[in-house]
């Protein structure tokens, strides 16, 4: 990744102002668009830079209404279905917010324009977000076939969970409360959302 405004594409220069013309594009044609109306996520995906966060080879691209594959190997969301997920979180400033399955630092950078209190971690690795526990608000970045038992151990009585769900062949947007160690989530909207392995359903064994 490169600094905002340099290089991209080898030594073809790009204008920073090219780059704040997609973004607010993104913003009118994308997400205003798809139902988008809360404030604080149209201002801080209209001023982040989205770009700075893929790789160089992406840049050009990191405004289009598609996925990003990132040199970690993960999946960088499409912008709608970042937005309609932060959306649903509803985050206040006195939030303590948990964002699992984080590719890139991008959707930790738009939530902490809203919230102090933002803990990531890789969805195989929930016990690192034990410390900040517990979470009023925790937002999975990517689908999941089930949740492991381990998510509710951080949650508080009543805590908002927002995450994308495998259903089939489709991945949808879901929202739900968890009280008493369960979460009834529902179905907000269809969106395109890369699973994440860590939350695949585990294999049953017949005999």
């Amino acid at each position: 990744v490169v600094p905002h405004g340099q290089q991209v594409n080898g030594n073809i220069p790009m204008e920073s102002g090219k780059f704040e013309d997609m973004r607010r594009s993104m913003v009118d044609s994308q997400l205003r668009t798809s139902g988008v109306t809360e404030s604080w996520v149209l201002t801080a995906m209209g001023s982040i830079a989205r770009e700075d966060y893929v790789p160089v080879s992406h840049q050009m691209t990191a405004y289009m209404d598609r996925s990003l594959d990132l040199e970690n190997g993960e999946t960088l969301n499409p912008p709608v279905s970042t937005a309609l997920l932060l959306q649903a979180a509803d985050v206040g400033a006195d939030d303590n917010v948990l964002l699992i399955g984080q590719a890139n630092g991008y959707v930790a950078a738009i939530l902490k324009t809203r919230s102090a209190h933002v803990t990531t971690t890789a969805a195989d690795n929930l016990g690192a977000a034990s410390a900040n526990a517990p979470y009023t608000c925790i937002i999975i970045d990517g689908a999941a076939e089930e949740l492991p038992d381990a998510l509710f151990s951080l949650a508080a009585d009543g805590a908002r969970l927002v995450t994308g769900i495998v259903e089939g062949a489709v991945t949808r947007l879901a929202k739900g409360y968890v009280q008493n160690g369960n979460v009834a989530l529902k179905s907000i909207a269809d969106s395109e959302i890369a699973p994440l392995a860590a939350f695949a359903r585990k294999p049953e064994f017949v005999f």
